[in-house]
């Protein structure tokens, strides 16, 4: 992928899970387009090496499974940047084990779409006050078989990985269109996007079994580069400026699956993701 000079010059963007992958790949296309790009990692030295490397105007090291760390990092990003043109929200994970953050809340759950929905709305005030601003979410073609299991968001019973997992990608969509809804009338826009199966280091914290299985099939899949294309394109390209609530893959606007096209499940999802977030419930009191 070839950067195009200084297309995104004087924009302000934040990358969340930039130290590796197609995170890496897009804040660093990001920066060669003239973008003062800031990340987020969960690792501080490895999220510094990374600001150095690819030229970064700052970096915030957050764990964003954490909704406490999520709005300090919100926070220290307002403190630091003031203004933003493009959220990218990037960071996610698939955990072979069922695991809960330190608040109490299932992790695929957590930073697969909490991250995302919280962090942006966090961020909405810097964004309304851009000239026009865009939200990115990194969603996948897992959505087609993601289920919202309304009743068990957190997999309390019968944990699976990838019904966890294609859930959270199916609540990446829904929420891209409430938001995107939420929005209209206004110069934010709003959109997901499929990435394609990168050669990368997801998956990689999970199981040997899930280890050699995604070793196996990288054979077939992306690079980073290609991976990130339709994010950089997404956060940068004059094309879609105004194009808001849709979903993207190879950078053409893409069919999701048929619930991710439920608006009454995108405003239910909303309210749901809200009372997470507002009231920050541990697992014994929480009430759907």
């Amino acid at each position: 992928m070839t950067a195009t000079g200084g297309q995104m010059s004087g924009k302000t963007v934040l990358v969340t899970g930039a130290t590796n992958g197609i995170g890496k790949v897009a804040a660093r296309e990001l920066v060669g387009q003239g973008a003062r790009v800031h990340i987020i990692g969960r690792n501080a030295e490895k999220t510094a090496a990374t600001a150095a490397e690819i030229g970064a105007a700052s970096f915030i090291v957050a764990d964003l499974s954490e909704q406490a760390d999520v709005r300090r990092a919100a926070q220290d990003f307002r403190d630091r940047a003031g203004q933003l043109d493009v959220l990218l929200n990037n960071a996610g994970g698939v955990f072979q084990q069922r695991q809960e953050t330190r608040e109490g809340i299932e992790m695929t759950w957590a930073l697969n779409h909490l991250a995302y929905f919280l962090l942006t709305q966090e961020l909405l005030p810097l964004l309304h006050a851009a000239p026009s601003a865009r939200v990115v979410s990194v969603s996948s073609a897992a959505n087609a078989t993601g289920k919202m299991h309304w009743d068990d968001l957190e997999f309390r019973h019968g944990y699976r990985s990838f019904a966890a997992y294609s859930q959270s990608k199916l609540a990446n969509i829904l929420f891209t269109r409430e938001l995107s809804r939420r929005l209209a009338g206004s110069r934010v826009t709003a959109n997901a996007l499929h990435p394609g199966f990168v050669a990368s280091g997801f998956g990689q914290n999970n199981s040997r079994i899930m280890s050699q299985v995604l070793g196996l099939v990288q054979v077939f899949a992306k690079t980073e580069e290609q991976g990130a294309q339709t994010s950089v394109y997404l956060a940068s390209s004059p094309l879609v400026q105004g194009v808001t609530g849709r979903y993207f893959d190879n950078e053409h606007e893409a069919k999701p699956s048929p619930r991710a096209l439920d608006d009454a499940a995108a405003a239910r999802l909303w309210a749901v993701s809200e009372v997470y977030v507002k009231e920050n419930l541990f697992a014994g009191s929480r009430v759907m």
